[in-house]
């Protein structure tokens, strides 16, 4: 089969091999091993979900080929160990989605988007079980997620056996209680248990996003861009007036803050 006959996925697998071959590959891939390249496969992922954030399909195309990349990428090292490669890959994912869709694939009725997940749960609960990552409710949660991320889920997976509050109210209270701790720890002045109460406060707000069904991760990135463009029109009304940030007070910057506040909110509103 010549190099045009192939088929875009085919086309990019060889691109990989020839690049990690040893003879005239390219030596920056040559030295990368599994370690290496998975930093690089969280950013990707993290571009994608920009693009996604942004509206910007065109670049999620492109953002998508990127960490299809990394798939593959990882996939050509395992081939050159004899660990597995690219069509293991897929065979693993088509068995996993034929298997937890039992609706779908197989005998199994769902009524409802609710059932189904609590279905899909109670699959995955069981797959658990039957490999080597452990059985504990916490057991084979990624310690590399990011930290919002995994403290959603490592609630989510205690709540599952009814280690959780009945409702927000509950933790709002709790977010009181911590409040009064960090404030404790302020006025004892040690670093070490500030930083300690600081991270059980965002923890319980995290809980309190699960019990109001926010994606906290979503949500922070959300408050980021935010900020991000409240600020920049702070910088932008500076500049026009020939000063940057450093020159101005707080209470003139806060006045632009507001300008930008009500921009936003005439822009949601339009």
């Amino acid at each position: 089969m010549t190099q045009t006959a192939l088929t875009p996925i085919q086309q990019l697998r060889a691109i990989m091999a020839k690049l990690r071959n040893p003879d005239g590959g390219c030596p920056w891939d040559l030295e990368q091993d599994f370690s290496t390249i998975a930093p690089y496969t969280i950013e990707e992922a993290y571009e994608v979900a920009d693009a996604i954030e942004r509206g910007h399909f065109a670049e999620l195309k492109d953002e998508l080929g990127d960490l299809l990349l990394q798939v593959v990428f990882h996939a050509q090292m395992a081939s050159e160990q004899d660990l597995f490669d690219f069509d293991d890959v897929c065979q693993a994912i088509n068995d996993k989605m034929i298997r937890r869709h039992p609706h779908v694939f197989g005998d199994a009725t769902t009524r409802d988007s609710q059932t189904q997940t609590e279905e899909w749960e109670a699959i995955k609960a069981t797959e658990r079980k039957a490999s080597d990552k452990g059985d504990g409710v916490l057991d084979d949660l990624p310690v590399a997620l990011p930290a919002l991320k995994r403290a959603q889920k490592l609630q989510k997976r205690a709540a599952r056996v009814g280690f959780d509050w009945p409702g927000a109210e509950q933790v709002f209270a709790k977010i009181d209680e911590e409040l009064g701790e960090v404030r404790e720890a302020m006025g004892r002045q040690h670093a070490d248990d500030i930083a300690e109460e600081i991270g059980d406060l965002m923890f319980v707000c995290t809980n309190l996003g699960r019990k109001l069904k926010v994606d906290v991760e979503t949500a922070t990135r959300s408050a980021n861009a935010k900020f991000e463009r409240r600020f920049r029109h702070i910088e932008r009304r500076l500049k026009d007036q020939g000063r940057s940030p450093d020159e101005a007070s707080l209470e003139e910057m806060e006045v632009l803050w507001d300008e930008a506040k009500r921009a936003d909110k005439a822009a949601k509103s339009a």
